[in-house]
């Protein structure tokens, strides 16, 4: 079926969020423009103020509309504690479920060569200028436990131990409340070679 150019132009834009299809494109539009024009005009003005004022905040690399974001500003929080994650998502994340009161580095992606993914392309030069400050001794690596994440995590430790930086990496393995008959080996394996004491 051909939609009229507007509506169509519309669900194709909408396609561009993750996980959203062609389907779910076309629900949305058309919830959008028979339920709730209101907040489609909500919507896409709150849109177009993020794009034009949020951008990366000159320290961390987190999303922010400031030149510096409210962390990194915030002169209670640690100063020499640094925790490296992927994404701004992984900061909310660390915020909403830790009690983690240092500074953060969003590298906005991890190493991937096959994606073109170098030291350069995730600010890993910002990260080493941040090193060579002598402000941080303590860096905590919350890089996701993947095939990337784990090589990201080894390049910013190597980085790390030139400027004397106490590494730390956190645990990954058996989830809480989770059954062993019910974990896959690689994780299972992963508990156990990074075991603590008790």
């Amino acid at each position: 079926m051909q939609f009229e150019p507007v509506l169509h132009e519309l669900m194709q834009a909408l396609r561009c969020l993750p996980g959203v299809g062609q389907k779910t494109a076309q629900r949305m539009a058309f919830h959008l423009l028979e339920r709730d024009r209101q907040g489609a005009f909500k919507l896409a003005q709150s849109l177009a103020d993020a794009v034009d004022k949020v951008s990366h905040c000159e320290t961390c690399q987190t999303l922010t509309s400031s030149a510096v974001c409210g962390l990194c500003s915030d002169q209670r929080r640690e100063q020499t504690l640094l925790c490296v994650v992927e994404t701004p998502a992984d900061v909310m994340a660390v915020e909403a479920a830790t009690s983690f009161k240092g500074l953060y580095f969003v590298l906005n992606g991890r190493l991937s060569p096959l994606d073109g993914l170098g030291p350069a392309d995730i600010g890993l030069d910002k990260l080493s200028a941040r090193f060579q400050q002598g402000l941080i001794e303590e860096i905590i690596l919350a890089t996701n436990p993947t095939v990337e994440g784990e090589a990201t995590a080894h390049y910013i430790s190597e980085m790390a131990k030139k400027y004397a930086i106490k590494t730390t990496r956190i645990a990954h393995g058996v989830p809480f409340g989770g059954e062993l008959e019910y974990i896959d080996s690689g994780t299972l394996s992963h508990a156990f070679s990074g075991r603590s004491e008790v």
